[in-house]
C-alpha cells in the first residue's frame, strides 16, 4: 500500500510526493483520460487483424473479445502485478541506494521485464515501451521523476506497467483503485479502436463500457489481492492477431 501522509496534498507538478486525500479519486481521472499524451489512441493489440478477417462484425464479437481477455489475457497478470510494484516502487523511493532500496529497485526491474517477456508480437512490445517511456516522461515533467539510479548504472525505463504503478505512486491512488483503473483504461481503448473498425456506434460503445463496469470492479477485487503469480494467461487467439498485425497490407494501428 502506498504510505499515508498528514501533509496537504501537493498540487500536480509542484515536485513533491501527493499524499492520499479524496482528490486521489481526481487525479486517478486525469491518469485515464483520453487527453493523456501516451499514444494508446494508436494501438489495437490485435483488434484490427480479427477486424479484417471478419471476426468482429458487432458488437457481440468484440464484447465477446473483451470478456476473454478479462478472464485470461496476458492484461490480467498486468493488472495482478500493479499492487507488488506499486510497494516495490514506494520503497524504492524512500529509501534509495540503501540495501533496501535497491532491492526494491531490482524487484521492479525483474517483475517488469517478466511482465515485458509475456507479450509475444514485437509491436505490442515496442507499444509496452512506448507509452511506458510516454508515461514516465510526463510523470517527471509533473514533477516525480523515477528515483535516482545507482552511481554508474544506465538510466532505465519501465514498460506500460511498470510506468503505470509509478504514476499511481506518484498520485497517491490506492492499489485497488489503480487496478481498476487500469482495466477500464484498457477496454476503453479497445472501444475506441473498435468504432474505428466495426460497425459499432458511439452509443453502443458506451453501452458495452457500462456492462464491463461490474465485471472490472470483480476482477480488480481478486487480482489486488493475489498477485501475478498465481495467474495465468491464455490469450493465445489474442497473442496471434498481434503476431500477424505487422503482415496487413493496409494498417490503421501500430499493434
Amino acid at each position: 500500500m502506498v504510505p499515508s501522509s498528514s501533509a496537504e496534498p501537493a498540487g500536480l507538478g509542484s515536485g513533491e510526493p501527493a499524499t492520499p486525500t479524496n482528490s486521489a479519486r481526481l487525479r486517478l481521472y486525469q491518469l485515464v483520460s483520453p487527453a493523456l499524451p501516451v499514444g494508446a489512441f494508436s494501438y489495437s493489440e490485435g483488434l484490427e487483424v480479427l477486424s479484417q478477417a471478419g471476426r468482429l462484425q458487432n458488437s457481440t464479437a468484440v464484447a465477446a473479445w473483451i470478456e476473454a481477455e478479462l478472464n485470461r489475457g496476458v492484461l490480467i497478470l498486468e493488472a495482478a502485478a500493479l499492487p507488488e510494484l506499486m510497494a516495490a516502487l514506494t520503497v524504492w523511493r524512500e529509501r534509495g541506494a540503501s540495501e533496501a532500496g535497491l532491492r526494491a529497485r531490482a524487484a521492479v526491474l525483474e517483475r517488469d521485464g517478466w511482465l515485458m517477456a509475456l507479450r509475444e508480437a514485437p509491436e505490442v512490445r515496442a507499444q509496452q515501451r512506448q507509452m511506458g517511456a510516454s508515461l514516465l516522461g510526463l510523470v517527471a515533467d509533473l514533477g516525480w521523476p523515477l528515483p535516482p539510479e545507482p552511481q554508474g548504472e544506465t538510466p532505465g525505463s519501465l514498460s506500460w506497467p511498470g510506468a503505470w504503478a509509478w504514476a499511481l505512486v506518484a498520485l497517491a491512488v490506492s492499489p485497488l483503485d489503480g487496478v481498476e483503473a487500469y482495466l477500464y483504461s484498457w477496454v476503453a481503448n479497445q472501444l475506441s479502436a473498435a468504432l474505428r473498425l466495426v460497425p459499432l456506434g458511439p452509443t453502443e460503445a458506451q453501452r458495452l463500457q457500462l456492462r464491463f463496469g461490474p465485471r472490472i470492479a470483480e476482477r480488480a477485487a481478486a487480482l489486488v489481492q493475489e498477485g501475478p503469480i498465481l495467474r495465468w494467461s491464455g490469450g493465445v487467439g489474442a497473442a496471434l492477431a498481434q503476431l500477424q498485425h505487422e503482415e496487413l497490407y493496409s494498417r490503421l494501428f501500430r499493434s
